[in-house]
């Protein structure tokens, strides 16, 4: 996919922050001494006088969001989602979930890609934490396209939102005139009639280029973008399960809690079917090229290729 546009959805995130701005004066945006890195800075650079730096206190931070919020404005309250997620929990939890409150926490470097920043910064158990908060909705785009729509979806929906975003760079597959993101609702990307590859996030292109491979070897594979990760499609994954009898989940994070988890649930009550998740398995990740981690924990197309076509022996 060298040949293919690519951009990591931090980038988006702070250049759908400011067209944000410019449409609406309720939009306030908070960092924790991180804005070059989670790029919100752009907006900080635009909106000087809507910019809040909480510096290194992350659970203040959401505090301050939270009150912010009761004002009627619209806080984006934004750092890696190591921290947003991990280290802020109860502050997230208590002061932003339990009133539902109208705070969106913008959670970047998420997952093994975040490379050689290391084990204590890629944070694989974000989506199993905030899928437990009751009302928070959960997303994670997969590309550039996706996650400033994703951003707009984020300010149109009244409650908490939590949004992924990555630090490497990734193909824009979004870009064709009948894309349209909403909430709660996936994107068929491939037809399939042997096997349902429902992807979220970064793998969502790797899954693409994995079912055409596949198919070279005559194995059907329809691709699913499930951005939304709560609330889930359980309609898509019902028709998953019905059409082709075995899914495969591809994530981005632990496979516990996350996609792989919601979607088991669904087909466990609803919908009996063969799983299979792909994702980071309960182990800690480690330092080096994002490129390679990615490959090496088994979230690449040749790796995703491999597994699905033994799992549809």
């Amino acid at each position: 996919m060298s040949d293919v546009k690519k951009i990591a959805t931090r980038e988006s995130y702070g250049n759908a922050l400011v067209e944000l701005g410019k449409k609406h004066e309720d939009v306030v945006v908070l960092d924790a001494d991180l804005a070059a890195a989670t790029k919100t800075g752009v907006f900080k650079k635009a909106f000087p006088e809507r910019h809040i730096d909480c510096g290194i206190a992350e659970c203040n931070m959401m505090g301050v969001a939270a009150g912010i919020a009761t004002t009627g404005k619209v806080p984006f309250a934004s750092s890696f989602a190591m921290f947003a997620a991990g280290r802020a929990f109860e502050q997230v939890r208590n002061s932003i979930g339990y009133p539902k409150l109208n705070v969106k926490i913008g959670a970047t470097h998420a997952g093994i890609s975040v490379g050689e920043d290391g084990a204590t910064h890629q944070c694989n158990e974000d989506i199993a934490l905030m899928r437990t908060i009751p009302g928070m909705v959960v997303i994670n785009p997969s590309d550039d396209i996706e996650a400033k729509a994703a951003v707009e979806a984020a300010y149109e929906h009244v409650g908490p939102v939590y949004l992924r975003f990555g630090r490497l760079a990734v193909p824009v597959i979004n870009d064709n005139p009948d894309y349209k993101f909403e909430l709660g609702k996936a994107v068929t990307l491939k037809e399939g009639t042997d096997v349902t590859i429902i992807a979220s996030g970064l793998p969502v292109p790797e899954a693409l280029a994995a079912a055409e491979k596949l198919a070279a070897d005559g194995i059907s594979a329809a691709v699913i973008n499930m951005h939304t990760i709560k609330p889930l499609d359980e309609e898509v994954v019902i028709k998953a399960a019905e059409t082709t009898g075995k899914i495969v989940t591809v994530e981005e994070h632990s496979i516990i809690g996350g996609l792989g988890s919601a979607v088991c649930d669904v087909v466990a009550e609803k919908a009996p079917a063969k799983v299979m998740k792909i994702g980071i398995n309960d182990v800690y990740g480690e330092s080096g090229p994002a490129v390679e981690l990615v490959k090496k924990y088994g979230l690449d197309a040749d790796s995703i290729y491999a597994k699905v076509k033994e799992f549809c022996k």
